[in-house]
This record gives C-alpha cells, sequence and structure tokens, in this order.
C-alpha cells in the first residue's frame, strides 16, 4: 500500500506526499518560504492531481453521489490551526483549511456555510463530481448500496438501499456482513510534516473521505490530534486509515506526546496505533511521526504494506514499513 504520507526537512525537513511532483512542490516550496507554505502547496498539489483517487474533487462519493472534502494545516511554533469538513463545491480545501486559520479565530468550519466562507474569501464554487466519481456512485447504487456503513437499521444494509429507519435495540445484528474495509482506495489521506531552516515545523491533511459514506460524515483528517498534529518542540504526526475509530484516540496527539516522554518516532507512532488495538483489534490504520532533530518513523497494522516518503538535504526516498497483522473479535452483540 503506498499511503500519501511526506516529511520534508530543510536541513532538518520533514513532509508526507503522495506523487514525486507534490514532492517537488512541497520541497520546492520550503527553500523559500516557511514549513507552514510548504504542507499548503503539497498537499493543493495533491488535491489538483487527485492523488490515488483520495484526495481532491472527483471520488469518494456519499451515498447521494456527491464528493465533499475535508483538510487541515497547523503551525507548529504558534499552534494555530484551521480546519474544514464536508466542504462542498469548493476544490482547493487545504486553501480554504489556510484561511480558516489565517482569517478568522475558530479553529473549524463545516458544510455549507464553509463553503459560504470560502466564496467570500474569493475561492470559486464549482461541481466536484467527475464521469468518473458519477459511475463510481451508480454501480454501488446498482450493487444494492454494497458495501456502506449503516447498521442496526431497517431495511437490512447489507442487502438494501435506504431510506432506512432504526431499528430497537433487541434487533440488532449480532455482526455486519457488508462491513467497510479500509484501503488505500477507501481510506488514503494526503498527511504532511514540515520542517524548515528555521526548525519550525507544520503538519497538514487533505482528503475526500470514505467512499459511499453516510452524507455529512466527517473523518478524522480535519481533526487536530487525530488527522495530524505538531508542537515545534517535540514534532509532528499524521495518520490515515478508519478515521471513525482513530478519532475517538487522537493516534497524531498521542504520537507527540510520547516523544515529549522520550519515545523514538517509530515507538511513539507504535505506541498510539497499540491504544486503539487493545479494543479494536480488527482496526486498520498508520501512524508517521517526526521530532526535531529531523528523525522520523512509522507503524502501521491492517494493511498489507506501508510507505512514507522523506524528503531533505539527501534527496527524496521511500520507506518501507511492516505492518502488524490485525485480527478479528467476536462482537460485543455477542452472548
Amino acid at each position: 500500500m503506498y499511503c500519501s504520507m511526506h516529511l520534508f526537512f530543510n536541513e532538518s525537513k520533514v513532509s508526507l506526499v503522495n506523487t514525486d511532483h507534490t514532492y517537488r512542490v512541497g520541497w520546492e516550496t520550503l527553500q523559500t518560504g516557511n514549513a507552514v507554505d510548504a504542507v499548503a502547496a503539497g498537499c493543493a498539489q495533491c488535491e489538483t492531481e487527485q492523488c490515488d483517487s483520495t484526495v481532491g474533487y472527483g471520488n469518494s462519493p456519499d451515498e447521494n453521489g456527491e464528493s465533499t472534502l475535508d483538510a487541515m494545516i497547523m503551525n507548529g511554533l504558534t499552534h494555530e490551526a484551521g480546519s474544514v469538513a464536508g466542504l462542498r463545491r469548493v476544490k482547493d480545501a487545504i486553501a480554504v483549511a489556510r484561511a480558516v486559520m489565517e482569517y478568522t479565530k475558530h479553529t473549524l468550519l463545516v458544510g455549507d456555510l464553509a463553503t459560504k466562507f470560502a466564496i467570500e474569501m474569493g475561492f470559486k464554487e464549482e461541481d466536484l463530481s467527475t464521469p468518473a466519481s458519477i459511475n463510481k456512485w451508480k454501480e454501488w447504487k446498482g450493487n444494492n448500496c454494497q458495501p456502506n456503513f449503516r447498521q442496526n437499521v431497517s431495511p437490512d444494509p447489507a442487502t438494501s438501499c435506504g431510506p432506512y429507519q432504526p431499528l430497537p435495540s433487541e434487533s440488532w445484528q449480532q455482526s455486519r456482513q457488508n462491513q467497510v474495509h479500509f484501503d488505500n482506495q477507501n481510506h488514503d489521506t494526503i498527511g504532511m510534516i514540515a520542517m524548515d531552516r528555521d526548525h519550525n515545523m507544520a503538519v497538514g491533511t487533505s482528503t475526500n473521505g470514505a467512499n459511499h459514506k453516510v452524507p455529512g460524515r466527517v473523518g478524522d483528517s480535519p481533526i487536530i490530534g487525530s488527522g495530524a498534529y505538531v508542537d515545534n518542540n517535540v514534532g509532528g504526526a499524521a495518520a490515515t486509515g478508519d478515521g471513525d475509530t482513530m478519532m475517538r484516540f487522537l493516534p497524531s496527539y498521542q504520537a507527540v506526546e510520547s516523544m515529549r516522554n522520550g519515545m523514538q518516532p517509530n515507538e511513539a507512532a507504535a505506541e498510539a496505533l497499540l491504544r486503539i488495538t487493545r479494543l479494536h483489534p480488527d482496526f486498520e490504520g498508520a501512524v508517521i511521526a517526526a521530532n526535531t532533530k529531523g528523525e522520523h518513523g512509522a507503524a502501521c497494522v491492517g494493511f498489507p504494506g506501508f510507505k512514507y516518503n522523506v524528503y531533505d538535504n539527501n534527496g527524496p526516498r521511500s520507506i518501507d514499513v511492516t505492518c502488524k497483522k490485525s485480527t478479528k473479535k467476536p462482537s460485543r452483540y455477542n452472548l
């Protein structure tokens, strides 16, 4: 699996990205700009290129066939941050997130009102759908809306489309046969960590979320501490995978705090995932981390493979990470 995670260090710069061109854009920006500039530019390039079809417009349609975007950016020096979630009809998600950070005193804007803010800030309103995303949605509808993210509703979401109604708790299923698995076509986020020549750090994420999600769903990517987190005194981290589970554990924040307490980046990433798999042994995800010394590492679970990219004064390179296997556990409703 190739994950859109990149580290950039200018003298010690780390950032996460997906394509060689995205790499170059982030790195080149870092030569004359700061860490925030590099993260914004790298993520924006990935949005334009629709990296892995999981970033940017024109993919991951929700149940209604609409593509929406999530993004966040955080400044490690000031701890200022900006996020957008469920952004509709505006392609430039990471740039809008930066506008939230720089032009408001808020941290997170969502949905249609995030779109309204973006238009006020000069961003273009346009359709995020493409023929590919529309065809993907039509195929999903033609397959009885399989797989999907519904549970404990009627009609049976394992065999039928909605509209759905909630079931009483005594009728809840013991297990879900249409469980969605997060793979590189359904989970991926671009996550970037950057350090500039002044040793200031920044992180950012951007994604179009999970395929066929329930409309209005927000994953972990725009959530500070879950999708990414950074502290200039310690380092930064970013995560990818099953965002609905990860946001309950704030793995990026946890990785940074573990580095603060003396762990190496790979150990901190593994510890953050361990806190999840103790309760969710079937979890699938990964965390990448880098400290202020330019040391970096990652850990992953449940994926067949995982890579992240590093670009520093020694040039670009990809790092392969061996993932731990996830295990299935009995449903909590088994009696």
